[in-house]
């Protein structure tokens, strides 16, 4: 996997390091070989960060040529317009089948260079009605942590980027994999939001204490049993109106969505690290039939169970 990361003059260096932590820690970890990530301006030469640092030791464009990720981890916060080279760049990479990201405000230059014309993008929540003005080709959504087209991916502002990176990450490797990157740099692996997520179970909160902690507890630990809103109410020993609007205080989601995101996780690590069949994951899981449990895969990752587990157990 090569990686190719862009930096330019006035660049946070936060930004610059999102996706080198994030790519970087697979290697560091032996998860995957061969995974190089590299930093290139458009002229080969250092740049010196926002915050006066000099980013060095940086190759120049010839380095995307290659690379099967294009990274823009970030733009100019007043959004000049891109150089047509750049943006030449994000055209032929994506001409030939490279993934292109961008970040943040890096979602500009990718949106500039036309590859996300008629659809979806995400970017830093101050800046999504200026794109959307400058770009209405492109449809900007202001609530996702990400939106992932499969050739092109854009994030929301600055710490949305590790969210992103680790989704990549889980996208190539597994969501073991992101799941052990996640806890080295000590982030949830999965933040609840509104766009689909396809990160593995969040690490649970040791602040989340109180009957509501204890039941998403218990609920983690018993997917496979009746988990209506009802019930977790119940155990919860609160009434369904209050435990549901606590509930979507604390997780950002309705029970129910909840409840069937954790199983679908649940799901597709059982895929990834065992040889059970379709029906038993199902029954594990708390889905009613294999059907049901196949219908719902679908609509969250848009492949069936069976070929999800060819990918990530045939690599």
């Amino acid at each position: 996997m090569r990686i190719a990361v862009h930096a330019f003059d006035g660049m946070t260096l936060f930004h610059l390091a999102t996706p080198l932590l994030v790519f970087g820690e697979v290697g560091r970890l032996g998860l995957a070989e061969h995974w190089e990530t590299r930093v290139f301006t458009e002229s080969g030469q250092p740049v010196r960060g926002a915050e006066g640092y000099a980013i060095d030791g940086v190759f120049g464009p010839e380095i995307v040529q290659d690379a099967d990720l294009v990274v823009f981890p970030s733009w100019l916060s007043h959004l000049p317009d891109p150089s047509e080279g750049l943006l030449q760049l994000v055209r032929q990479s994506r001409e030939r089948g490279a993934t292109i990201a961008g970040l943040c405000l890096g979602a500009f230059p990718v949106a500039r260079s036309g590859v996300l014309d008629g659809r979806a993008a995400v970017t830093h929540w101050g800046a999504a009605r200026e794109m959307a003005l400058r770009h209405s080709a492109v449809e900007f959504d202001d609530s996702a942590l990400y939106i992932d087209h499969g050739d092109v991916l854009t994030s929301a502002g600055t710490a949305s980027a590790l969210d992103a990176c680790l989704h990549l990450v889980r996208t190539h490797l597994g969501s073991a994999a992101a799941a052990a990157v996640a806890r080295h740099i000590v982030v949830a692996p999965h933040r609840e939001g509104d766009q689909a997520q396809y990160i593995s179970r969040p690490l649970q909160d040791p602040e989340l204490d109180g009957p509501l902690g204890k039941t998403i507890q218990w609920a983690l630990a018993n997917l496979d049993q009746d988990l209506e809103v009802e019930s977790m109410a119940a155990h919860a020993t609160m009434s369904k109106r209050n435990f549901t609007r606590r509930f979507k205080e604390v997780t950002g989601s309705s029970p129910a969505r909840w409840v069937l995101d954790r199983r679908l996780d649940d799901a597709r690590q059982l895929l990834e690290t065992t040889n059970w069949s379709i029906t038993r994951i199902a029954e594990s899981c708390g889905f009613g039939s294999p059907v049901t449990f196949r219908q719902n895969f679908i609509a969250a990752y848009s492949t069936t169970p069976t070929s999800y587990r060819t990918r990530f157990t045939g690599r």
